[in-house]
């Protein structure tokens, strides 16, 4: 079976997915706390990301087999993601057989090569998890038993947000925040994190684990600052602390933070720099986004390099995609998922979800659907339903 066609098109939110109908208690975190970020040395972008993160769609990937049979994959970055699967990998992949998904990676890396990583990555993403959702349908088994079975029984997961005690009533038995300040904030801004975990702490208790996603914005001294100031209060991890290129920065924060949990990837793109954080042991998590760092079949590589190294591989927002919970049952060495909780408290998880068929977490675990391919339960009227 052969490549008949590969489509690239702009979707709605990859994230959000179906409006919700219950009305929620109130407004979800996102809508105007703080976050520390890259731009949070500059007062015009320190509050919001959304003042400078790009509003660019979604992208939805159909790759068509010559019996008609398909595939969908999502990444996202609009415009410029669909541009380089329309215009370069689409052609030069189609005639090419569907079911050889390690020599079409090879190809989409090797084709890119000139400009490769960042939105690149993001194009590779998408074609390759519409390239395993067609294999797993030609096949009439779904993904997570094609690449290998099941390696637990459900995939316990984590839920990311500021709604804490939101979380703590779906029954997550462990949750990430996100970090509020960073070093443009000087002392008073260390002191209100201190305060603002502090807290966090206290609503869940002990038994609970607690987790900080730092998103770009320190540098190593101020981390490691952070990371001593807040030892009281049982991290299990702080995440992505430095900028995605600093893997020097990286060694050198775990050297002066030697008993403390550490997490990155979510932002790295190809494979070196898993490598080189494995070969270092820089880390405790790796964190690629399975729509991002060269979906699924990369993010296996991924998690080959950090078996070797024993580094757990736990994917960014993974259990908010079909494709991030088929990895996640697959995957022995990835203990957990992490459900980034985008519904408003309130909301019930399964009502903002991203594909009709696609399971949500109830009291914090989550078992993949069955169906063949990723289990979205899509149709062509849904897909189209999806463009913008």
């Amino acid at each position: 079976m052969k490549i008949r066609s590969i489509e690239a098109f702009a979707i709605r939110s990859d994230l959000v997915g179906n409006s919700a109908i219950t009305p929620p208690r109130r407004p979800v975190w996102t809508n105007d706390a703080e976050i520390a970020n890259p731009m949070s040395r500059y007062p015009r972008y320190k509050r919001l990301r959304s003042t400078w993160r790009p509003q660019w769609p979604s992208v939805g990937c159909l790759v068509t087999a010559t019996d008609g049979s398909w595939g969908f994959g999502m990444t996202r970055y609009g415009a410029p993601v669909i541009d380089i699967i329309n215009e370069h990998l689409g052609p030069l992949l189609v005639d090419e057989p569907c079911m050889a998904i390690e020599k079409l990676w090879d190809m989409m890396l090797r084709i890119t090569s000139p400009y490769g990583g960042g939105l690149a990555s993001y194009a590779m993403s998408a074609v390759d998890l519409a390239l395993w959702d067609l294999k797993g349908k030609l096949l009439h088994r779904p993904v997570y038993e094609v690449i290998g079975g099941p390696a637990r029984e459900h995939v316990e997961c984590y839920a990311t947000g500021n709604d804490t005690d939101w979380h703590m009533e779906q029954g997550f038995s462990a949750t990430k925040v996100a970090c509020p300040y960073g070093p443009a904030d000087g002392l008073r801004g260390l002191a209100m994190n201190e305060e603002f975990i502090a807290g966090r702490r206290k609503l869940i208790g002990d038994a609970v684990e607690l987790m900080v996603d730092c998103w770009m914005a320190f540098d190593v001294d101020y981390a490691v600052r952070f990371a001593e100031r807040m030892r009281a209060y049982k991290l299990r991890w702080i995440e992505d602390c430095l900028m995605p290129d600093d893997l020097d920065g990286q060694a050198e924060m775990r050297r002066r933070l030697p008993a403390d949990g550490l997490a990155s990837g979510e932002h790295w793109y190809t494979l070196g720099p898993f490598a080189n954080a494995a070969a270092r042991h820089s880390v405790d998590v790796f964190q690629p986004d399975i729509g991002w760092a060269g979906g699924l079949t990369g993010c296996i590589k991924i998690a080959h390099i950090a078996e070797g190294a024993g580094i757990s591989v736990i994917p960014h927002a993974g259990m908010n995609t079909p494709y991030g919970q088929h990895f996640g049952m697959a995957m022995p060495n990835s203990p957990c998922g992490e459900y980034f909780v985008a519904s408003a408290p309130g909301v019930p998880l399964n009502e903002v979800r991203l594909t009709p068929n696609m399971q949500t977490p109830k009291n914090g675990i989550v078992r993949p659907d069955d169906s063949p391919g990723f289990g979205m339960g899509l149709t062509m009227e849904d897909i189209t339903g999806m463009c913008v």
